[in-house]
């Protein structure tokens, strides 16, 4: 078998995505002696489904870095507010949210471009993981070659359908289908940003954003029957909202996870470390994950900073998660409530918070 590089690796990490990326560029900054391979499988056609919008918990969080964000991550048109939207009981309301429009790949390409040359990236998919002793052998793809690199820590920081959380740890409880498509924008008369809950198809949220010269549609949805629920989705948003998307360009789909108690979080064991939505650090609620994604990415990173076993480092990450992971499960609390379309519709009845537009004339 081949072997990209003799080299045993202090730390691989699986996932070179906000997570990843901060954990990797973080660690290398404050222990250079420390060796980082980064494996990163994601392209351009591959990129994660995602809505693209920075919450401001991401961007105080980037403040926090002092890390200015490029022109270039930004999508037009940048959002004042979210149309959130009750199909089944045909309620429409306006809240103002403080999001930054922006392209995903491209943001997730800048937080890459930040990590020091000396950590290693390596452009392929990581197959299987096998543990050796006290080593992690990752079979890496390679077109038609396998590469075979090993690591004394394994970091997962690949998503919703991590390879490391299967592979050693419990797997998430609860999971959606995420599935979004692209259409072009012909100005169609369709919500800048939309929030949509129709209890027919799904017990999750959907949306609508635009960017720049598409508009794309996606949702949430339980794993059997998740496209066919999907496409009935959509005929009955096109319906209430009296407008179609067109034909669509482009179709994605990943595993989303869902957080309901805290037992659903897991740091990791031993050697082996989960971080961002590996981890389960995302929001029950809206499906947001880039700040407990960095934020997670930064802890760990602190946590192998004070160096000693890796036992020790992975009691640091735990203690230092500890806020982190009560803030998701508040995050789950919410999603009852807003999930619920009795107290759904009383919050919305209420007007509470809600913004009018004007009327045009």
């Amino acid at each position: 078998m081949e072997r990209e590089n003799p080299v045993v690796y202090d730390v691989a990490v699986i996932g070179a995505g906000p997570a990843g990326a901060v954990f990797a560029k973080e660690l290398s900054e404050t222990r250079p002696d420390i060796k980082i391979l980064l494996i990163d499988g994601q392209s351009k056609d591959s990129a994660k489904p995602c809505g693209g919008l920075l919450a401001p918990d991401a961007q105080k969080l980037l403040a926090r870095f002092d890390l200015a964000l490029p022109k270039s991550v930004l999508e037009d048109p940048q959002i004042f507010a979210v149309e959130t939207i009750d199909i089944e009981q045909r309620l429409v309301r306006y809240y103002q949210r403080h999001y930054l429009n922006m392209d995903r790949y491209a943001f997730d390409r800048w937080l890459l471009s930040l990590v020091p040359d000396r950590v290693k990236i390596l452009e392929e998919r990581c197959k299987s993981i096998t543990k050796e002793g006290d080593l992690y052998c990752l079979h890496v793809t390679r077109g038609a070659e396998e590469l075979q690199v090993s690591a004394r820590a394994l970091v997962g920081a690949d998503g919703g359908g991590s390879l490391v959380r299967r592979t050693f740890f419990t797997p998430m409880r609860v999971q959606y289908v995420a599935i979004q498509q692209w259409f072009e924008n012909r100005k169609q008369s369709l919500p800048y940003y939309s929030c949509i809950f129709d209890a027919k198809t799904s017990d999750s949220c959907s949306w609508t954003i635009h960017k720049g010269s598409y508009v794309i549609f996606g949702g949430a949805f339980k794993k059997k029957g998740c496209r066919e629920a999907f496409d009935v989705q959509k005929a009955r948003v096109e319906n209430f909202l009296g407008s179609s998307f067109g034909e669509a360009l482009k179709t994605e789909a990943c595993l989303v996870s869902s957080p309901r108690t805290m037992k659903d979080f897991c740091t990791g064991e031993g050697s082996a470390f989960l971080l961002g939505e590996a981890a389960g650090f995302v929001s029950a609620s809206s499906f947001e994950g880039l700040s407990s994604a960095m934020y997670s990415g930064k802890l760990l990173a602190d946590a192998f900073a004070q160096g000693g076993v890796l036992e020790k480092v992975q009691r640091r990450y735990r203690t230092g998660t500890r806020l982190l992971r009560l803030k998701l499960r508040m995050k789950a609390i919410k999603r009852q409530i807003l999930c619920s379309p009795f107290t759904r519709g009383l919050i919305m009845k209420s007007g509470m918070e809600a913004i009018s537009p004007y009327k045009r004339k």
